[in-house]
């Protein structure tokens, strides 16, 4: 992968000062992709669900998320004036970049909420240097989100901080829609600081960096206009904030599960929204310790260009895995997690010193994203067992993102990139099927689905005659993967453990060792280590390469697999998928596979002192 040293890449993000720098390195090269009148960033060629014109408005907006708190903390910025010459002219109708009137659904409603977080936070940078008429195109262009419909989702947060805004600068705001609103969200809400994105919807990071993210801002603006709702907001976020933490691992790295992960260092603004807000669940150098870590692992992560623009993609530039709303400048939207910025400099959270993480357990059931969390501390390894959902959405990949049996911060997870074969469907940490016609599916559903201490059991339904029962037993470097097959059909089936990365930029290329033969399948590079072993059935251990740029965390990798065949009937197929990072001890761990014994209608699993018993004929154990 081409190397590009870039000056964001050599910040040591150690002082308050060093996070101002981060952002004008990050918005600093925007400056010649302004367009004529300043309301647009034109800043790739990229194609996206709604017109150029609108994301040209995106990419100029999400900016702000970053420019907003770095001047409301007392800090200058060399794009402000073209950012105010923007605004001016995308929200003057006389103007040739006018940016328009907005219709239901539009994507220039959440470009909206970028302008009352900067209404609220900085009214005398953008409110005041306005003119009467100025002032007056503004509220009317912003106003319009008053009046039309947005998804009942996240969404819902977008009137509320226009309002805010509105509120801030002392011109006419709709308290109903910001109470109905906010009404509505809170129905959102599951249980243990969580909600879902929605009724029925996924958990996903869209709850730390959007729901509660927004919440928190709201506590901190409306504090003694709304104590009530201010309290319920800072106690949720609080308690989230103990699941939360443990999707990070002490190298600064986070999960990467679920959509919208081109939004990459917002991983982090869960925790910035935190510290303005007040709240304090992990001590203030914890927390600083979280933000600053992940932000140092961002950057050292090839995401920008040559000329210093954010790419799409996770760790690299990848457009296979992007959703279908994200625009050139979409990634801008991870500059939230500098909200930070707005606190004084005297304030503790810049005066204390960074920490570690907390003690934390090395396993946790997480029971509204329907998790088992796994956690190898001495190898930086956060390692999630996933039960899946009922429902789903037409988001790109979603079966990837949120589907996948076991996600992990080390190995990521991959994309399919086309429909034949395994290469091109790359099913790491997944079982596929097929009825022989080398076109493979994976689970995109499930019918049903338990979390226990140590299991996750899902039932799901690959085809209409074909039924699978799977349990998985939770554990690292081990786990152990049990499906219970009937089928209507005759199958072709692969289970893939962890896609390992062929490079990794922090080592010379070195070739892998290979352990290949019909039970097992095991990679190591000096990095990493996966393998797969055959523990019940009739398959044949093999390794897939798949199709380049399908893995979030690198553009090659290879695939431990075992493959097989199965006839019309009920069929058992028991597996354990190993993976690690590093390779010194692990031989030793390899010849430590869980010991798993068929007796009558007992399946028993032993490893690390505990014992697993999965009954044969129960849908759970």
């Amino acid at each position: 992968m081409l190397k590009i040293d870039l000056p964001i890449q050599k910040n040591p993000l150690q002082s308050r000062e060093n996070m101002v720098e981060a952002v004008k390195q990050i918005v600093n090269p925007l400056k010649p992709y302004y367009s004529k009148g300043k309301a647009k960033l034109e800043l790739g060629s990229t194609g996206t669900s709604y017109s150029d014109d609108i994301a040209g408005l995106e990419g100029f907006s999400r900016v702000l998320w970053g420019i907003v708190p770095l001047l409301a903390g007392g800090k200058s910025s060399e794009v402000w004036d073209l950012c105010l010459q923007g605004i001016k002219n995308g929200t003057n109708p006389a103007h040739e970049e006018y940016w328009g009137e907005i219709t239901d659904f539009d994507q220039r409603a959440v470009e909206m909420a970028a302008y009352g977080y900067a209404l609220a936070l900085m009214p005398n940078k953008v409110w005041g240097p306005l003119t009467d008429q100025e002032k007056e195109n503004l509220f009317a262009w912003l106003n319009q989100i008053n009046h039309v419909s947005v998804y009942d989702c996240n969404w819902l947060f977008f009137p509320v901080l226009v309002n805010l805004g509105f509120k801030a600068v002392g011109v006419p705001y709709d308290q109903e829609v910001i109470r109905k609103n906010l009404d509505r969200i809170d129905d959102f809400y599951l249980e243990e600081g969580w909600y879902a994105d929605g009724i029925s919807a996924h958990c996903d990071y869209y709850v730390p960096f959007a729901i509660h993210f927004y919440s928190l801002l709201y506590a901190k603006l409306m504090d003694k206009e709304d104590p009530e709702r201010a309290k319920k907001y800072k106690s949720r976020a609080a308690t989230f904030a103990k699941d939360f933490i443990y999707w990070f691992s002490k190298d600064g790295s986070a999960l990467p599960y679920g959509r919208s992960l081109t939004y990459r260092f917002s991983q982090s603004a869960f925790w910035s929204a935190l510290v303005y807000a007040g709240v304090e669940p992990f001590s203030l150098g914890e927390m600083k310790g979280l933000i600053l870590r992940n932000l140092r692992w961002w950057f050292k992560q090839p995401i920008f260009d040559s000329n210093g623009l954010l790419t799409i993609g996770y760790s690299y530039s990848n457009l296979v895995m992007a959703e279908n709303y994200n625009a050139p400048g979409s990634p801008y939207w991870a500059l939230k997690t500098f909200l930070i910025l707005a606190l004084p400099e005297n304030h503790p959270f810049w005066l204390a010193e960074e920490k570690q993480l907390p003690v934390l357990k090395e396993k946790v059931v997480q029971n509204s994203p329907r998790f088992i969390i796994c956690r190898q501390e001495k190898q930086d390894h956060t390692v999630v067992f996933n039960a899946g959902y009922k429902h789903t959405n037409e988001h790109p990949h979603v079966a990837a993102k949120y589907e996948k049996f076991v996600y992990s911060n080390m190995f990521g997870f991959s994309v399919q990139k086309g429909d034949w074969g395994l290469a091109q469907g790359a099913f790491d940490s997944m079982l596929a099927v097929s009825e022989g016609d080398n076109v493979y599916r994976g689970k995109r559903t499930c019918v049903d689905y338990a979390v226990s201490e140590n299991v996750v059991y899902t039932k799901w339904k690959p085809f209409g005659d074909v039924e699978i029962k799977t349990w998985l037993v939770a554990g690292a470097p081990w786990h152990i993967r049990i499906h219970c097959i009937k089928t209507s059909r005759n199958i072709d089936y692969a289970e893939g453990g962890f896609a390992l990365g062929l490079e990794n930029h922090a080592y010379i290329p070195q070739k892998p060792e290979v352990l290949l033969n019909q039970q097992d399948s095991l990679v190591k590079f000096p990095w990493g280590v996966s393998g797969i072993q055959k523990i019940y059935g009739n398959g044949q251990a093999e390794l897939i390469y798949p199709n380049a740029n399908t893995n979030l965390l690198n553009p090659r990798t290879v695939i431990p697999t075992v493959k097989g065949s199965l006839k019309p009937g009920k069929r058992w197929l028991i597996n354990a998928v190993f993976g690690e990072p590093g390779s010194d001890h692990v031989i030793n761990h390899w010849d430590k596979v869980p010991e798993v014994v068929l007796v009558n209608d007992e399946i028993i699993v032993r490893q690390g002192g505990e014992k697993v018993v999965i009954q044969k004929g129960v849908g759970t154990s």
